[in-house]
This record gives C-alpha cells, structure tokens and sequence, in this order.
C-alpha cells in the first residue's frame, strides 16, 4: 500500500514530506502526547536506537497533534535528535488510521492510537504496528529492517 504523503513542521520550524524520502527507508510513528510516560519511553527508546535506524538507511519522524512549540520543549527535554512533526489538523493522523477510539479509566473518548510504519524506499508500507508497547518497540523496528533489507 502507497503511504499517504504529508508535509508538516517539526520542533524547529522546518518542513518535512514524505516524498522527499523517496529513495529511503522510513519509520513514522505515531504517538498521543508530547511529556507523558508512554510516550517519552517511545521517544527515547527511537533516541536510544537512532543510531542503528540510521545505519540501516533509514530515518524517524515522530508525529503528534501536539504544537511546534511543544515539540521543541519535548525534543530539547530528553535530548531527541530525530524530527518530530506537528500535526495539530489530524489530517495525516487520520490517513494513516492512527486517529480512532481509546479509552482510559472505563471513559472512551478520540485520541491518537499509539502505531507505527515502515515504510519502503519507493513509498510503500510494508510493515504496520498497531497498538505498540512503547518499551521495547525501536528495538523491533531495528530488527525488521535488517530483515528486509
């Protein structure tokens, strides 16, 4: 399946599409809010295993509903060398199918649902991680891509 473009600010100001990647490897993932336990543990494990994503030829984007402005506190707080991307429209939320229904203490409300992408140097997805455990996930992006590469 072709991913959806999307062209959106990271915590510097700077824009990014996805058809400027072309040619690389790409991780996106989604994730519901910048500074919460969950989400800083993904954030950093993406940090923590930057490194190993980038000799595999491929790069990261973060991407919440969250404001440039708190990205930037975000990235700064816990030293996040990789682009997270503000998508305060949900628009590129929504074409990926990461905006849908959550529940937190028996209250059901609409949120971002916690997923990455792998996508393919010609654009497509070929792999989908629905719903993931926020610990060891970078872990697991690092071993697919050495397997489909």
């Amino acid at each position: 399946m072709k991913a959806p473009n999307f062209s959106l600010q990271d915590q510097d100001g700077q824009t990014h599409s996805l058809q400027d990647y072309l040619g690389q490897w790409v991780v996106i993932y989604f994730y519901p809010k910048d500074d919460t336990p969950g989400c800083t543990t993904e954030a950093c494990s993406f940090r923590d295993e930057y490194d190993y994503i980038k000799e595999h030829g491929a790069v990261v984007f973060g991407i919440s509903k969250d404001s440039v402005a708190s990205h930037k506190k975000f990235a700064t707080k816990y030293n996040l060398s990789f682009p997270l991307l503000s998508d305060e429209s949900l628009d590129t939320i929504k074409a990926y199918g990461a905006w849908g229904e959550r529940s937190m203490y028996g209250k059901k409300y609409m949120g971002i649902i916690r997923s990455t992408f792998l996508i393919d140097p010609k654009g497509e997805i070929v792999k989908e991680y629905p719903k993931v455990t926020p610990k060891d996930h970078a872990v697991q992006i690092v071993k697919d891509l050495i397997a489909l590469q």
